[in-house]
């Protein structure tokens, strides 16, 4: 007895180690990969633009992340006088941190994956959902028109995109016949989702643009009416994490676009010379491009208007995934292809 009792603690402390090494594994990449977007954003759009970009600090310009990081880390945060102080600095650290913990269901390779829980879509779906408590707190805590507006212009925005990505995402999981994310990804071996779910493959990419807040929807921070949105008396490293949280959801959706749709760590032909790469490549190497898309996007498209946004969400993409999940499913019923779960 006295053995298991010295035994016990030891066990719990060699968990509880390993659990910390597999968080900081995923972090830590995960916190490079974001410095670099910033870059490879600037870089993307000057050379679309037919620009430089950001080249000066270092080689070809890979130093400036670090250089704006020791810029902001340098100023002094400031506090509005008529904010509400507590939750002022809380709301950056919400958004950072909801776009970091979401990770722990995402499978970078079989196997690979802090947590293979069996709800882990839902699990998805609810961190992504309250993504937009971060932006409200900001908006209303600082206690000035400008924020308070494109605060709840992204509620507005964010929930009325949720009820797409949910119908999408029913359409997945009767697909693959699992809310497991390993078990959606193995679904796709012969055959990856976008394919036969190309509209719906559609519908979620635009709807995470809105949900991101990225153009052609980045409404609640339009420069020419708003200022700078929800951010407007944010300053220094409260102004960093909410800037780090937006290209880390960047990052969390085009993960979650490669998950469900475009085979996850599966290589596109399981044939010689693609199967001899690891899975956590080509899972890498997919959301790279997921992101080039984004930066893509922003670098070619004008903002929306507010109500062309609220008719395409409520109008266009809600009737049509509604009938897409109803077809789905009766084609399914009809040719006996629903899963054996």
């Amino acid at each position: 007895m006295g053995d298991l009792l010295a035994q016990y603690p030891y066990s719990m402390i060699v968990d509880l180690l390993w659990i910390v090494a597999q968080v900081f594994a995923v972090i830590v990449p995960l916190l490079i990969a974001v410095a670099y977007l910033t870059l490879a954003e600037r870089r993307v759009i000057g050379l679309m633009q037919l620009r430089k970009g950001p080249n000066v600090v270092g080689p070809f310009g890979l130093f400036q992340p670090f250089a704006d990081a020791i810029k902001l880390l340098a100023k002094e945060t400031i506090l509005p006088s008529g904010a509400s102080k507590v939750v002022f600095i809380l709301a950056p650290m919400l958004t950072f941190i909801l776009s970091l913990v979401a990770w722990a269901v995402i499978p970078f390779g079989d196997g690979l994956v802090i947590a293979d829980v069996n709800i882990g879509i839902l699990y998805l779906f609810a961190i992504s959902s309250l993504g937009v408590y971060g932006v409200i707190m900001a908006g209303w805590s600082s206690n000035s028109k400008y924020p308070f507006l494109g605060a709840m212009r992204s509620a507005a925005q964010m929930i009325s995109y949720e009820v797409s990505l949910g119908l999408v995402i029913i359409t997945v999981i009767m697909a693959a016949g699992s809310l497991n994310l390993s078990e959606i990804v193995r679904a796709q071996e012969g055959l990856w989702f976008f394919i036969p779910l190309f509209p719906m493959f559609i519908v979620f990419f635009i709807s995470t643009l809105a949900e991101t807040n990225r153009a052609p929807f980045d409404l609640p921070e339009g420069e020419s009416e708003l200022v700078a949105g929800y951010f407007v008396e944010y300053s220094s490293m409260s102004f960093a994490l909410f800037f780090l949280g937006e290209y880390a959801n960047m990052i969390l959706m085009s993960g979650m676009t490669v998950t469900l749709f475009l085979g996850g760590w599966l290589p596109p032909f399981d044939i010689a010379p693609l199967n001899w790469i690891p899975g956590p490549i080509w899972f890498a190497i997919k959301v790279a491009l997921v992101l080039f898309v984004f930066l893509w996007v922003r670098a070619t498209t004008p903002r929306y208007r507010y109500d062309q946004l609220m008719r395409l969400g409520w109008k266009i993409f809600l009737p049509f995934t509604l009938l897409f999940v109803a077809v789905c499913s009766g084609i399914m019923l009809a040719f006996d292809m629903l899963p054996n779960t």
